[in-house]
């Protein structure tokens, strides 16, 4: 899955960006009521342990 997509993914379940790092952004989730990072490199595939990572930190999965 590539970054694109999972940002989607976070938009769509109503999560906020916090803000932006140099390589990393800061996210939270309404849903778990906690704070993750997500890469920036937007067109690379993440791997699949760290798509999931984000996802369930997210509360999505």
């Amino acid at each position: 899955m590539k970054v694109s997509e999972i940002i989607k993914l976070l938009k769509k379940n109503k999560c906020k960006l916090q803000r932006h790092g140099n390589s990393h952004d800061l996210w939270y989730s309404p849903i778990t009521g906690r704070s993750f990072t997500v890469p920036r490199h937007k067109s690379k595939e993440l791997p699949v342990k760290t798509a999931e990572s984000i996802m369930k930190a997210a509360g999505i999965k």
